[in-house]
C-alpha cells in the first residue's frame, strides 16, 4: 500500500488561511502559525461583536427617545408605558428615527399617549 502525501491540501489550507490574514501586522500575515491565531481571533470577536453591535443600537434608539420626550416633556418610560396602553405598536427603532427626522410626529405621538 501506498503512502498518502498531503502536500496540494496542506497548501491549499495554508493559502486559505493567509488570504483571510492579509493586511495584518508583520508576520501576523505571512507566517502560518501566527495567522492560525489571529484568524481565530478575530473570528472569536467577530461572532461576539455581531451580537454587541445590536445592544449598541438599541442604547442608542433609547437614547434619542428618551432626548425627544424629555423636549416634548415627558420621560422615556413614561412615553413607552403609554404607547402600550394606547396600543402603539412601533419599535423603538423608527420611534428613534421619527424624533431625529420627523419631530412633529414624534409630539404627535408623545401627545397621543399623555392623554
Amino acid at each position: 500500500m501506498a503512502r498518502v502525501k498531503s502536500g496540494k491540501t496542506n497548501r491549499a489550507r495554508h493559502k486559505k488561511v493567509l488570504k483571510a490574514s492579509k493586511g495584518r501586522y508583520s508576520a501576523n500575515s505571512r507566517c502560518y502559525t501566527h495567522a492560525v491565531e489571529k484568524n481565530d481571533r478575530a473570528m472569536v470577536y467577530m461572532y461576539r461583536h455581531r451580537k454587541v453591535r445590536k445592544r449598541d443600537f438599541r442604547r442608542l434608539w433609547t437614547q434619542r427617545i428618551n432626548a425627544a420626550a424629555r423636549i416634548c416633556g415627558t420621560t422615556y418610560s413614561r412615553l413607552i408605558g403609554g404607547l402600550i396602553k394606547a396600543g402603539v405598536t412601533i419599535d423603538r427603532k423608527n420611534l428613534a428615527d421619527l424624533a431625529v427626522h420627523d419631530m412633529n410626529a414624534f409630539k404627535a405621538l408623545c401627545v397621543h399617549t399623555l392623554t
